[in-house]
């Protein structure tokens, strides 16, 4: 098991400084969110200014983009980063890509499903094995000539990953993805009882095997070796958990530990404005069900033993290091034993 790290994509200088001090602290990838930045810009500054850290994107939005741009731009950060490259992708939701980027969003996951379909075909064209050919419901594409391709790459296709949460989409991602990206509001329990078997659904509808799907899932990781470091990163994870309790569509999260109800009052107080009291919600024991704290010298293995047994090829990404990194990037030091912990356990 190695550790990851979350990171938002910035000013592209900064972003090359950023990937190669996380390289060099011994985190295994670096996944780029996608908000106000794109993400695959980053993800080029990153590439080029590491040579081992693996750079992901998690997520990038995909409906806005014809599948054909998007495999073109992973098809050449794959080529420039020698295959370090992975793509992730999601869904975003219907208001943003409606209202936001002017897109078609329903049925989002049928057209999800089709979307890393015609990426998977698109794939094989460019590298010359086969005519482009893809018909779908959403999306269609027959025409490739050869000064259009980017042709072969020496590197392999760019693995593709789906951001994942309900059943449908879980189902799909352990049928055709490489990858599921599980949402940063998660527990172990929650994983292995309720979303894993979806995959396996999906896994066993498509003849394959549970370990040819690796898990990505984003902890929160309050740390800290004093009472007042270990208070500051507790209480950034838990408005982090209040804001996304709030959405009733997590609240299985919440239910699996005995929550139930939880997600209605953090909803309640959220449309009421009270956001004190929503942060109020989650005591100290909701916040050590969806969070894994420790102290610098054990949060590594404390993070192995709670995630070990959820799935046979898993990866495990820290959700809160780089904000912690942005007020106090003295602690990189402390992240690379962390990462060393983690990959030694």
């Amino acid at each position: 098991m190695e550790l990851d790290i979350m990171a938002a994509a910035t000013r592209l200088p900064d972003m090359q400084r950023h990937a190669k001090a996380v390289e060099d602290a011994g985190f295994a990838t670096m996944w780029l969110t996608e908000a106000g930045r794109t993400a695959y810009l980053s993800a080029a500054a990153a590439g080029l200014a590491t040579e081992r850290l693996g750079i992901g994107t998690a997520v990038a939005v995909a409906f806005p983009r014809s599948p054909m741009i998007t495999a073109s731009i992973a098809w050449e950060l794959a080529d420039n980063t020698g295959g370090r490259f992975t793509l992730g992708l999601g869904t975003q939701i219907k208001a943003h890509i409606e209202r936001r980027y002017s897109g078609e969003y329903a049925p989002p996951g049928p057209r999800m499903k089709e979307y890393v379909e015609s990426l998977h075909a698109i794939f094989r064209a460019f590298r010359g094995e086969e005519k482009l050919h893809f018909e779908g419901d959403f999306y269609s594409f027959s025409l490739l000539p050869a000064q259009w391709s980017p042709g072969p790459i020496d590197a392999a296709d760019p693995p593709i990953f789906v951001s994942a949460v309900l059943p449908w989409m879980s189902r799909m991602a352990g049928e055709i993805c490489d990858g599921i990206h599980i949402h940063p509001f998660n527990s172990a329990q929650y994983l292995t009882d309720v979303q894993r078997p979806h995959v396996e659904e999906g896994v066993a509808r498509a003849g394959r095997d549970l370990a040819d799907v690796t898990f990505e899932i984003p902890v929160m990781t309050p740390v800290g070796d004093t009472d007042e470091e270990l208070a500051e990163t507790r209480e950034a994870a838990r408005q982090m958990i209040a804001f996304y309790g709030s959405t009733r569509t997590y609240s299985p999260v919440f239910e699996t530990h005995g929550f139930d109800g939880l997600s209605d009052q953090l909803h309640a107080k959220q449309r009421d404005g009270d956001l004190a009291g929503m942060v109020g919600l989650i005591t100290d024991d909701v916040l050590d069900h969806y969070t894994v704290s420790g102290t610098w010298s054990t949060l590594g293995a404390n993070l192995v033993e709670r995630y070990k047994d959820v799935a046979p090829t898993a990866r495990l990404m820290t959700y809160t290091a780089s904000s912690q990194l942005r007020k106090h990037p003295d602690v990189l030091d402390r992240w690379a034993q962390v990462a060393r912990d983690v990959a030694n356990a």
